[in-house]
């Protein structure tokens, strides 16, 4: 059993929920990725973007990577297109009808989903850790403590919150974490999954339009956050062991007179160790399939009743996924 220190503090008061990881993994090879299995997996979540949105141009860095790795603009999110709910069916593998998340602020009184979620099939399936950063409060409602699990968040309450100041909270973390003291905190090990959250091309189009300055300009700012997570990893020597997945909890609006329609077709995207490079999905893709790949690409198992199916064909071979032992139940 892991000895666990955990903090938890109300996110209205700006403070983070955090509990210790296991012990540190061996440090990453400089062998490339065409030949590395993947120990890291990093998740980013955006809203409000779709193909029409990185065609505008103010994404380079996501459109770099989409030619070097395996592609959908068709994947499907929730209906309806909120956070909440569709975060808690990309982490459960759920559909919302399942997991029973139907509203999108954060309610105290309705506590935690009961489904497991990805990072407790982490656990079970192979003591793997996550970290997530998220950037709304309503998303509390999926914080879970848990001793595997460390959370930090931000949000519009906090008017500094940014995505840049979300990569500062991920490059502080894993200084934090590499450095084997802590801080006061005892963060023990670089997280097997990251999932950082960047909701600001949402916010912006829904707030000024899908096609104002505003909404390229948080575009342009979702763009750089990820560009500096990879730094962050390359600077670690973790980035030819890490495979990269970015989807979006919603698409771009597009306005019909008085109303606007968010387009519930979003991008999946892979790139990094282990997967295709120029390769277009073919099969049907949900975000609900998310948590089963990234259960896949870390060579593990769910064996469980979920929804979530992994995306087999974007693996360039199955051979250099490494097979690691499932935990009995």
């Amino acid at each position: 059993m892991k000895t666990v220190s955990f903090v938890i503090a109300l996110l209205l008061t700006g403070a983070s929920a955090w509990a210790t990881m296991t012990p540190p993994v061996p440090a990453a090879s400089s062998t490339s990725s065409e030949q590395a299995a993947p120990d890291h997996v990093i998740l980013f979540v955006l809203e409000g973007v779709d193909q029409p949105a990185l065609k505008t141009g103010p994404m380079p860095v996501l459109g770099r990577h989409v030619k070097d790795g395996a592609v959908t603009w068709s994947a499907k999110t929730v209906v309806p297109t909120l956070r909440l709910p569709a975060m808690a069916s990309l982490l459960t593998g759920l559909s919302v009808e399942k997991h029973g998340v139907t509203w999108n602020t954060f309610e105290f009184s309705r506590g935690y989903p009961r489904p497991p979620t990805l990072f407790d099939y982490l656990d079970l399936g192979g003591g793997r850790d996550s970290a997530i950063f998220f950037m709304d409060e309503s998303l509390y409602q999926l914080a879970k403590p848990e001793p595997y699990t460390d959370y930090q968040m931000c949000g519009p309450l906090k008017p500094e919150c940014s995505p840049a100041r979300l990569v500062s909270y991920i490059r502080q973390y894993f200084q934090k974490a590499s450095s084997g003291h802590g801080y006061g905190h005892a963060v023990l090990s670089l997280p097997h999954l990251l999932i950082v959250h960047l909701p600001d091309g949402g916010r912006a189009g829904a707030a000024h339009g899908w096609s104002s300055k505003d909404y390229h300009t948080a575009l342009r700012s979702v763009d750089q956050a990820i560009g500096a997570v990879l730094e962050i990893f390359k600077a670690q020597g973790l980035l030819t062991r890490t495979t990269v997945f970015v989807t979006s909890l919603s698409g771009a609006g597009a306005v019909h007179g008085p109303s606007t329609t968010v387009s519930s077709l979003v991008p999946w995207i892979a790139f990094g160790a282990g997967i295709k490079t120029g390769h277009t999905i073919r099969q049907p893709v949900s975000i609900i399939d998310t948590g089963a790949t990234v259960m896949r690409t870390l060579g593990l198992e769910t064996h469980m009743e979920w929804d979530s199916r992994a995306v087999e064909e974007i693996f360039r071979d199955t051979g250099a996924i490494s097979a690691i032992p499932t935990k009995g139940r």
